[in-house]
């Protein structure tokens, strides 16, 4: 679909939401960038891996990539607070392996500098990283960090200043430190973050979707049926994402 006809159909969906919700909307968006995303390689612990997700939705960053050579991504319900409806993630698990150097190819293809968190020497204190170009982040499995490989394929290296004896933050507290030094930056910058408007249009209209919940594809549908389209041009919402919390209960 065009790019007019989905600004005309976020406008249409508009009327199926309250004042407030599409304020919100509109004030997030505001806010969303590509400029700095994050990864997560082999992260085994839901409970991490849904506060990371979560971290990443209330700080403004849109995609977030997992790695999953020895570690199935699942979230936590209890933790990821919705997280996982508003952003994007990418996930790369071939069984046969190799998911690191996929995902950092991906980074890179996609005019991204890969930039590792480290406890190695020679790292960048994170508030002298260099931030005029996009990026990714890139946060290691609990305990050991990120493996050899990714070291060997990341562009640059960060460090978090530390102080006391413990040599690491808990995997979810030291992306939401640097993600809140790194937004604060890119705040105070004039450097181009913000999302271009086609990529704001479509994302307005995945989250005008989503607010509506089950009724939004009839709409969707007859919204097409009167404009002379298919009613299956839009495609449906997609499946959320492995879920441990509720597949605990089931048991």
């Amino acid at each position: 679909m065009n790019p007019s006809r989905s600004k005309a159909l976020a406008d249409h969906l508009e009327s199926f939401i309250t004042d407030e919700r599409r304020e919100r909307i509109h004030e997030v968006l505001r806010w969303r960038t590509r400029w700095l995303r994050v990864g997560l390689e082999d992260i085994f612990n839901p409970h991490n891996s849904s506060a990371v997700m979560r971290s990443c939705e209330i700080f403004g960053v849109q995609q977030l990539y997992t790695i999953e050579n020895r570690n199935e991504f699942r979230r936590n319900t209890e933790i990821d607070m919705g997280a996982s409806k508003w952003i994007e993630l990418s996930r790369f698990n071939d069984p046969e392996g190799g998911n690191t150097e996929a995902c950092l190819a991906h980074l890179k293809s996609e005019g991204l500098r890969v930039v590792a968190t480290s406890l190695r020497e020679g790292c960048v204190p994170l508030d002298e990283l260099d931030l005029s170009t996009p990026f990714a982040l890139l946060f290691g499995t609990e305990e050991l960090g990120l493996s050899d490989t990714a070291h060997e394929g990341a562009d640059e290296f960060v460090q978090i200043p530390m102080y006391g004896f413990t040599r690491s933050f808990n995997i979810s507290v030291s992306c939401a430190l640097a993600l809140r030094a790194l937004r604060e930056r890119l705040n105070a910058s004039d450097l181009p973050w913000r999302l271009d408007p086609a990529d704001r249009e479509a994302l307005r209209l995945l989250w005008l979707r989503k607010s509506i919940g089950k009724r939004q594809q009839e709409i969707v549908a007859d919204w097409l049926r009167g404009e002379g389209l298919p009613a299956d041009l839009v495609p449906p919402l997609p499946k959320e994402l492995p879920c441990e919390a509720r597949e605990q209960k089931r048991r």
